[in-house]
């Protein structure tokens, strides 16, 4: 796979510019295998092309070259908290860490001893900032695109709603819920609920809950992510239910959209859209002749943003000192992004980005809907 070939020759040339003291020194936890590798994958390889441009101009702001300590966590939480710590010891100035809350939250407690910035390549739930004032979302958060999509979900005229979550995961189960909250604030109705635990095989009683529910929702909101979402989406179509059912920007990967009959139609929150002539666009022009890979999700685009975001807030600190790092990131208003800009002034360090709604169509291809921000006032809070 391009990406392992990516991951493989950034561990490589990290080895080979050890020796340079005056380099940053960026560790980056990417899982290689498990759940969240069809997340950090993309994003790292993103993240790495935008790092080797910024270097192969002098390095940050044209002065500062980088050097990557890469560590793959295999998608389990006690090897990313041991692979931050080897990070750490080895000279790790700021941290990218996996593409989910949990294990962010995990590596964020490792690096608060010595303020170390520590940015989550896509992780959305909010409560992940919560482990102190050097922990950054790069991603639109959750409850940003929970209260987008509820309002176009009213806009579409959808009345009721039926939530499929689970509590095995911070982001699984609060986009749903946030979504609820944000939907019955605009007069819609929550009419049941349904738990699930992850990598659960089987969804077919939920689905019969679903189909024999006294009021029956015209609408089904999950934020569940593979393997998850493809058994439960067939086990819904199966049974003959055409329910509409929209979802998070996990839903926003070739995987889900290559899924057939079953996912025409599915809508899905997104932090990006490459419309013509774009700088997204540009970028995956760019990414294309260089890797010969086309990005195929926004995850690319994003670990693009967060070299930036980090050069950004270095410029702005006029330091490298970690502490300085994070309070000039913290200050940033409408900072300079390619999916989208961002601002984490005035707010908890999840940024204040765009959301796309997006639609999958029959082709298989991501259609675009709408971009927006979400609505100050019936933003569900943390």
């Amino acid at each position: 796979m391009k990406t392992k070939t990516l991951l493989m020759a950034s561990a490589i040339s990290a080895i080979g510019s050890a020796a340079c003291a005056e380099d940053y020194v960026i560790g980056v936890m990417s899982a290689q295998s498990g759940y969240l590798a069809p997340y950090d994958g993309p994003a790292y390889a993103g993240f790495q092309f935008c790092i080797d441009e910024i270097n192969a101009k002098g390095g940050l702001n044209g002065t500062i070259p980088v050097r990557l300590i890469v560590k793959d966590t295999r998608s389990d939480i006690a090897v990313g908290v041991q692979v931050v710590q080897e990070m750490i010891d080895e000279g790790a100035e700021f941290i990218v860490s996996s593409a989910d809350a949990d294990p962010t939250i995990a590596a964020a407690q490792i690096t608060a001893a010595d303020m170390i910035p520590t940015m989550t390549f896509a992780g959305t739930a909010p409560v992940l900032t919560q482990v102190g004032p050097h922990v950054f979302g790069s991603y639109p958060a959750d409850n940003q695109q929970a209260a987008v999509l509820a309002g176009y979900a009213r806009e579409q005229g959808f009345e009721s709603v039926w939530l499929v979550k689970s509590p095995d995961s911070a982001y699984t189960l609060g986009g749903p819920e946030y979504f609820g909250e944000a939907f019955s604030a605009l007069g819609g109705k929550v009419v049941g609920e349904s738990n699930y635990s992850l990598n659960q095989p089987d969804f077919s009683a939920i689905v019969t809950t679903i189909q024999g529910a006294a009021t029956p929702p015209d609408l089904i909101v999950t934020w569940a992510w593979e393997p998850d979402f493809p058994a439960f989406i067939r086990a819904l179509r199966g049974a003959g239910l055409d329910t509409q059912v929209m979802g998070g920007d996990v839903l926003d990967t070739p995987t889900i959209r290559g899924l057939g009959d079953v996912v025409t139609g599915v809508v899905h929150t997104s932090g990006g859209f490459p419309d013509e002539g774009s700088a997204y666009a540009d970028f995956i022009d760019r990414f294309k002749a260089a890797t010969g890979t086309e990005p195929d999700n926004n995850y690319y685009v994003n670990g693009c943003d967060i070299a930036h975001m980090i050069e950004q807030a270095i410029d702005a600190a006029g330091s490298t000192d970690p502490a300085a790092v994070s309070e000039a990131m913290a200050g940033i208003e409408n900072g300079e992004g390619i999916m989208s800009n961002f601002t984490f002034a005035g707010t908890d360090r999840m940024p204040l980005r765009d959301v796309v709604v997006a639609r999958i169509s029959a082709s298989g291809d991501k259609e675009f809907v709408l971009r927006q921000s979400a609505d100050p006032a019936i933003l569900p809070k943390p």
